[in-house]
């Protein structure tokens, strides 16, 4: 007996997870653009929502059908109800954030888009905030702990997130190596990565091509990986222990670092407080003297 179609996007998301493996490449592109771009799905026919993503409608039908639905329609609902209040767009620009838009009315205006991302990002973080159970963190800082030597890698926009997380890991004690790819050595770097290392990728898209070859590289030499992305479909996240969803602004294919950055700084700070709490240390132990 088939199990019951999705009745929320929670849902959805799950079921997309765990039938990731019995997709068909097309029907997986299909379901990561309907992850990534939930307005689309919520107000756009099948044809506009093809053109805009350059996937054929029929893959979309067949994603739909995948997932118990009985066709484009019926599951386009899932995600109608989260932008019911969503003011229709009416700006030649917006600032996409984790579950709609904010329209620009000036986009020359720096002003006016400083505060446009603000806002943004204030909605993200809210997202963020409330989905906060929802995120492996306990898991997370466990892999941190066990592993032998943890090597964290991002680069291009991710590359500000995996220098602070190598940072604050090294300054509460966690040895930690950042991998940078200088002078073109990437794979070098990453080859000591060894079955005892957990290695962090952090990567959104446009996913970094060095990234994800970093990830089979040490996939194949048996490391662990704990991945930092926008969906569980990312191509950083096949094969990984765990991964951490976040999704941050963008304007025009600029996108912030709030959102990451907050998760990197709860990663950090709730493995100093583990640690100290499994060394005996006292409760009211506090982190001043850590500058993270």
């Amino acid at each position: 007996m088939s199990p019951p179609k999705p009745a929320t996007l929670d849902a959805l998301r799950q079921r997309i997870t765990d039938l990731n493996d019995q997709l068909t490449p097309r029907v997986r592109d299909a379901a990561r653009y309907a992850l990534e771009h939930p307005n689309d799905m919520a107000l756009s026919a099948v044809a506009l929502v093809a053109e805009r993503s350059g996937i054929a409608a029929s893959a979309f039908i067949r994603m739909a059908q995948a997932l118990g639905f009985a066709g484009y329609s019926e599951l386009q609902r899932l995600f109608i109800e989260p932008l019911q209040r969503a003011a229709p767009p009416s700006y030649r620009e917006r600032i996409r954030h984790y579950g709609g838009e904010l329209a620009i009315d000036d986009p020359s205006d720096p002003t006016e888009v400083l505060r446009a991302f603000s806002q943004a990002n204030i909605v993200s973080l809210e997202h963020l905030r409330d989905d906060a159970a929802k995120l492996s963190l306990d898991r997370a800082i466990t892999l941190i702990q066990k592993a032998r030597m943890v090597y964290v890698l991002g680069l291009r926009r991710s590359y500000a997130v995996a220098a602070y997380l190598a940072y604050a890991f090294n300054r509460v004690g966690r040895p930690a190596v950042q991998i940078t790819g200088l002078g073109g050595a990437i794979g070098e770097q990453a080859s000591v990565a060894g079955p005892r290392d957990l290695l962090i990728a952090v990567s959104f898209p446009p996913y970094a091509a060095d990234t994800l070859a970093v990830c089979e590289q040490v996939h194949a030499a048996g490391a662990k990986r704990l991945a930092i992305t926008d969906s569980v479909l990312s191509p950083v996240a096949r094969d990984a222990e765990l991964v951490l969803q976040v999704n941050d602004a963008e304007l025009l294919g600029f996108r912030s670092l709030t959102s990451a950055m907050s998760l990197a700084q709860a990663l950090a700070v709730g493995y100093a407080f583990r640690e100290r709490r499994r060394r005996g240390e006292p409760a009211a132990m506090t982190l001043e003297d850590i500058d993270c």
